[in-house]
């Protein structure tokens, strides 16, 4: 039974499921001296039905190897490789209109490009393009569309209908086919992507002035309002790489100004989401930190021709064209010492990653718990390794 500040059951993959528990651990409640509340949630990790976590070292590193130990929650089939390459034909489609004096929408392609190329899309693809997360990430997460935000509707239109897209007219909606090879069941996809124009949904307040929606920090505001799976593991990954000491890049303090407010909002909702972001966090810590300890144990195996022969280690190479490249250009053995000296930085990397995902939840729960001294309560996440 939650108290009156939070929900205890929130929507995980689309709204109004309330499928996901958000419940306090039972029994562990304490009051303190000075009269506090103290409420405990465990950690738990994203729902992956396709892939059960080795619960020893050696496995856990061979699934690292082979790119599955760590799957994220996604809002598509198409993977954000591809999806990115069509974001940047349109973006580069932009660019070459704004060079060129004599174009029709010369003055538009401009104005749309004024504050940089990427601020023109928003969401899942911005996050992608401008590198705030892991490449590993970028790798395995999908989706189906991509977001813009451009004010001149009839540049989109033009530069959409110039890259090969289609509008559909039962669904009035942007689409365009794509097909590609996926390396782990060794067939072609084909998807349908579809393109929306979000300026659509921004607030006109009189002389084209509208109201901004396509930074960081609006992104943030956005996933914590409404908090589905996908919105938390975005938000996660970019803190597990961007909430590192000393970052005080004005973009990363804005996105941190998201959070403030969605606390200051004190919305049961939202609240409910920021103590799932924070035991998701938390315990994704626990894991990355596990995957390091594997790679430190494991990571001269490599070398081991028993344990990865040569046409294993090919086919290890495939999740990376550079390996790939690498592989069939200097050979097997050449390769073998790339792939260590990757382990070797991946190993040092997950002790960064962790320490800054600890720091994150740390930091929130530190602002949540101060928003709520009036209410003399204190949300905890159990001080208690995942995987013990």
């Amino acid at each position: 039974m939650t108290l009156d500040y939070w929900e205890d059951k929130t929507d995980a993959i689309v709204n109004g499921d309330n499928l996901r528990d958000v419940n306090q651990i039972s029994g562990k409640t304490f009051i303190d001296d000075l009269g506090f509340k103290h409420i405990f949630f465990r950690k738990k990790l994203f729902h992956n039905p396709d892939y059960c976590i080795p619960k020893d070292h050696l496995n856990l590193f061979k699934k690292f190897l082979d790119g599955g130990s760590r799957s994220y929650p996604s809002d598509g089939k198409i993977p954000l490789d591809i999806i990115a390459t069509e974001a940047r034909l349109i973006i580069n489609k932009i660019i070459e209109i704004s060079y060129n004096p004599e174009h029709i929408y010369y003055e538009d392609a401009k104005e749309a490009l004024s504050k940089g190329k990427y601020n023109i899309v928003r969401g899942t693809v911005k996050i992608y393009l401008k590198k705030y997360t892991t490449r590993d990430w970028r790798r395995k997460r999908f989706s189906d569309d991509i977001d813009f935000w451009i004010h001149k509707v009839k540049l989109f239109e033009y530069t959409l209908k110039e890259c090969g897209w289609k509008r559909n007219n039962k669904t009035k909606e942007w689409e365009k086919q794509l097909e590609w090879f996926n390396y782990e069941t060794k067939q072609r996809n084909i998807g349908i992507l579809i393109a929306s124009n979000d300026i659509n949904q921004a607030m006109d307040f009189g002389n084209c002035s509208y109201l901004d929606g396509c930074s960081l920090k609006d992104i943030f505001h956005k996933k914590l309002k409404r908090g589905h799976d996908v919105d938390l593991s975005d938000i996660i990954n970019i803190a597990l790489v961007q909430n590192k000491k000393y970052n005080t890049s004005e973009e990363w303090e804005n996105s941190w100004k998201a959070i403030k407010e969605a606390i200051n909002t004190r919305s049961k909702r939202t609240i409910s989401n920021l103590i799932s972001l924070c035991k998701y966090a938390s315990a994704i810590a626990d894991y990355i930190e596990r995957v390091g300890d594997s790679i430190h144990m494991y990571k001269k195996l490599i070398f081991d021709k028993s344990i990865f022969p040569n046409s294993k280690l090919e086919e290890i190479c495939h999740f990376s064209s550079h390996w790939t490249g690498y592989f069939h250009n200097n050979g097997p053995e050449s390769t073998r010492n790339l792939i260590y000296s990757y382990l070797i930085e991946q190993q040092n990397k997950r002790i960064f990653y962790a320490e800054n995902l600890r720091d994150f939840v740390r930091e929130i729960l530190n602002y949540l718990n101060y928003k709520f001294q009036y209410a003399k309560i204190v949300f905890e996440i159990e001080n208690k390794e995942f995987y013990k």
